[in-house]
């Protein structure tokens, strides 16, 4: 604790505590704000932890039906066929408030969602190709989901921290070092006020002894 470089006044005092009930609401406000922040991250990092699962599953099981195709398969015929896309893809991008938090929400659509086919010739082709290619397809939504959730825990993990800088720097410095001036003024203040007194008494004994 510190105390401020202040006149030991009545006005200042007065003043000291006003910024010492902001500083205690400030205070309390961003508790409860680090608090709700804090139980929005952790549902955030569940549900990212649930969908990375999901993304990794179709992920692997589609590099499995790859390895499998590209060992029956010519892999220029692969190269052609991974140029030319099955669908047009539309991301929108856009940010919401979260807790004072601006977080992006990523809305997926393509040209063609209703048919799934797939847009190469089958004689070449094998299973494996098919169920690799509908993998990565399937897959597609649920990485932009994944990139929405994980930017998101990253913003609110640095809000959460800011947060809990300001909420430590009330609690351990202003609020501490305003209680301690208020103290020290309101001590100087009686005891200039007890000077005052006996000043005056010995004031009015000299002048009944006269």
């Amino acid at each position: 604790m510190a105390q401020l470089n202040v006149n030991p006044t009545r006005m200042e005092l007065a003043r000291l505590k006003d910024r010492l009930a902001l500083a205690t609401r400030g205070h309390d406000v961003l508790k409860d704000k680090q608090d709700g922040l804090m139980r929005s991250f952790i549902e955030l990092i569940r549900e990212n932890n649930a969908y990375r699962q999901e993304v990794e599953g179709h992920l692997k099981k589609g590099m499995q039906n790859f390895a499998l195709a590209k060992a029956l398969l010519h892999e220029e015929y692969l190269e052609q066929i991974s140029l030319v896309p099955q669908y047009d893809v539309t991301v929108d991008v856009r940010k919401e408030n979260m807790m004072s938090v601006k977080v992006p929400k990523m809305h997926f659509s393509s040209d063609d969602q209703d048919d799934q086919s797939l847009n190469y010739g089958y004689i070449n082709s094998n299973a494996d190709l098919d169920e690799t290619l509908q993998e990565f397809s399937d897959v597609l939504p649920k990485m932009l989901k994944l990139a929405e959730l994980e930017k998101t825990s990253q913003l609110l993990a640095n809000e959460i921290e800011r947060t809990r800088r300001r909420v430590n720097a009330l609690h351990e410095r202003t609020i501490p070092d305003l209680e301690e001036t208020i103290k020290t003024i309101q001590m100087k203040l009686d005891e200039n006020e007890r000077a005052e007194i006996t000043r005056l008494m010995k004031i009015k004994d000299f002048d009944q002894g006269d």
